[in-house]
């Protein structure tokens, strides 16, 4: 079966969106109405005039988008798709850690449950978070989480001391400092271009710390010529189309040449296509959740204009 085919084609007759975050397989990037990072995919989820929104990301994803866009079915490619740095902070922990600072505001990272933004005072990505934790007086009583690495960068590039929730992704913190200073010896003349989600360390030997799209956006825009690129591997395909002549070199991890998030591979061709022609699964978000859940992420969109 040709997927690409049937899956245009269902896309057509059911009046369907497909948005895709960047760390997807190449092929379902280039079947995308829509290709990004966490910011732009809630920024046009929040515009979608289609009846179907297919998410192809992972979980927290989707729901930002049935939050933005309630009466839209919002459908996913695997129900298995999740998020380790998600995971990594539960709503009973993290209200009892609330509880324990009630002078605190809380700035959330996009990468949360339902459950964790309805605790929220303001969501973020790492495309907006600086700009977000600056909108704040310096004598904010700030608890930042679940993202510990990207908290300890916006502490220092901001001047801030957030209190910070340590979870962590598993893809971003396999990155090896020792393999980084391996690879800027073997390139010495690439530039070095990081998530803030990776470790203190191996931020300190970067070049560029941005977001996803802003990775992006360095390579296609730099006079350079050599770019070790630290974060997962499927934003190489977007990348290769922009930087042409230039030279990315992933950096590995251990003795895999690819550092991918398994959750963003669960989806596939196949699964997209009967994700469109049987419109399931489908996300659903309670109602309460709903409603305490929209206020921060609509909050973010507005500080992040």
């Amino acid at each position: 079966m040709d997927y690409r085919e049937e899956i245009l084609k269902l896309k057509k007759e059911k009046n369907a969106v497909i948005m895709c975050h960047y760390y997807n397989s190449g092929d379902l990037q280039d079947i995308a109405d829509m290709v990004g990072d966490s910011l732009a995919l809630a920024r046009y989820a929040a515009e979608a005039s289609a009846d179907i929104i297919v998410v192809v990301g992972v979980n927290f994803m989707a729901e930002t988008a049935k939050m933005l866009s309630p009466s839209k079915k919002v459908l996913v490619p695997d129900n298995n798709a999740g998020c380790s740095l998600a995971d990594s902070c539960k709503e009973a922990e993290f209200k009892e850690f609330l509880a324990q600072h009630p002078d605190h505001i809380v700035i959330s990272y996009v990468n949360t449950t339902a459950e964790i933004k309805a605790l929220t005072d303001v969501v973020v990505t790492s495309s907006n978070a600086k700009k977000i934790v600056e909108s704040f007086p310096k004598d904010q009583k700030i608890i930042f989480g679940p993202d510990y690495n990207l908290g300890c960068y916006l502490n220092k590039i901001t001047g801030r001391d957030m209190l910070l929730w340590k979870g962590g992704c598993c893809v971003h913190e396999a990155f090896k400092v020792e393999k980084l200073k391996e690879y800027k010896q073997l390139y010495p003349n690439a530039l070095v271009l990081t998530h803030p989600e990776c470790k203190p360390e191996i931020v300190e030997l970067s070049d560029y710390v941005g977001s996803t799209s802003g990775i992006i956006n360095f390579a296609a825009q730099s006079d350079a010529k050599e770019f070790i690129i630290v974060t997962e591997h499927g934003v190489l395909h977007q990348m290769e189309k922009l930087c042409e002549g230039k030279k990315l070199i992933p950096l590995p991890i251990n003795t895999a040449p690819k550092n991918t998030c398994r959750s963003m591979r669960l989806n596939t061709m196949e699964k997209l296509y009967l994700c469109l022609k049987n419109e399931t699964p489908e996300i659903t978000v309670p109602e309460d959740l709903m409603v305490k859940g929209l206020r921060p992420i609509e909050r973010m969109l507005e500080l992040s204009k």
